[in-house]
C-alpha cells in the first residue's frame, strides 16, 4: 500500500537512492514524507538542517554559551540521518565521508562527528532535490579542499592579517602601518 501512495514520487525516490548510506526505498520514502519533495519550502541547506535538529542550539548570555547541544526538532527524521551517517563512517564504499568522520571524531568526538556527517547526505538531498540531479561525490570532495592556489596582493595580505588582530609595523622605519 505505501509502493502504491507513493508512486508518484517515483523520480524522487530513485534520486534519493542515489546518496550514500540510504538502500532500501523505504529509507528514501521516509526521508521524502518527512521533508518533501518541494525543497522551495527551506531557502538553503541549512534551512533544513536546523528544521531537521542537526543545528546547535544558540543558548547564550552576556558572552557565556550556556549549550552547544543540538535541538530536539526532527524527532523520526534525526535518528534515521544518524542510522545512515553511522553506516556511511564504517563503510568503505564512501571514502570521502569516511575520512571526513575519523578526521572530525579525533577532534571533536564521536558523537559530534556523527551528527557532522548526518548534516552532509541532507545537504545533498537539498541539493538533489533542487536540481532534480544525482547524487554525485566529486561535487563535495572538491568543496572539502583549500584552493589550489592561494595568492595575495601586499594589501590583502596586509587587510587579512588586521582582522586576524596583528599590528602591521614597518620593518625599515618601525612605524604602524
Amino acid at each position: 500500500m505505501i509502493y502504491k501512495l507513493t508512486a508518484k514520487y517515483q523520480p524522487q525516490i530513485d534520486l534519493l537512492m542515489t546518496v550514500p548510506g540510504i538502500r532500501t526505498p523505504l529509507t528514501a520514502i521516509r526521508i521524502l514524507a518527512e521533508i518533501g519533495a518541494d525543497m522551495s519550502v527551506f531557502e538553503t541547506a541549512k534551512k533544513l538542517a536546523s528544521w531537521a535538529g542537526l543545528t546547535p542550539q544558540n543558548r547564550e548570555s552576556a558572552g557565556k554559551k550556556k549549550t552547544t547541544r543540538i535541538g530536539r526538532a526532527g524527532a523520526y527524521l534525526k535518528p534515521l540521518l544518524v542510522q545512515i551517517a553511522l553506516a556511511v563512517s564504517k563503510s568503505d564504499k564512501y571514502p570521502e565521508l569516511k575520512s571526513k568522520y575519523q578526521q572530525l571524531k579525533k577532534r571533536r568526538g564521536g558523537k559530534k562527528a556523527v551528527i557532522a556527517i548526518a548534516w552532509k547526505p541532507l545537504t545533498a538531498i537539498w541539493q538533489m532535490l533542487s536540481k532534480n540531479e544525482a547524487y554525485n561525490a566529486e561535487l563535495y570532495k572538491n568543496s572539502d579542499k583549500p584552493p589550489g592556489t592561494r595568492e595575495f596582493t601586499t594589501a590583502q595580505a596586509v587587510a587579512f592579517l588586521r582582522n586576524k588582530g596583528f599590528v602591521i609595523v614597518d620593518g625599515e622605519t618601525g612605524e604602524v602601518v
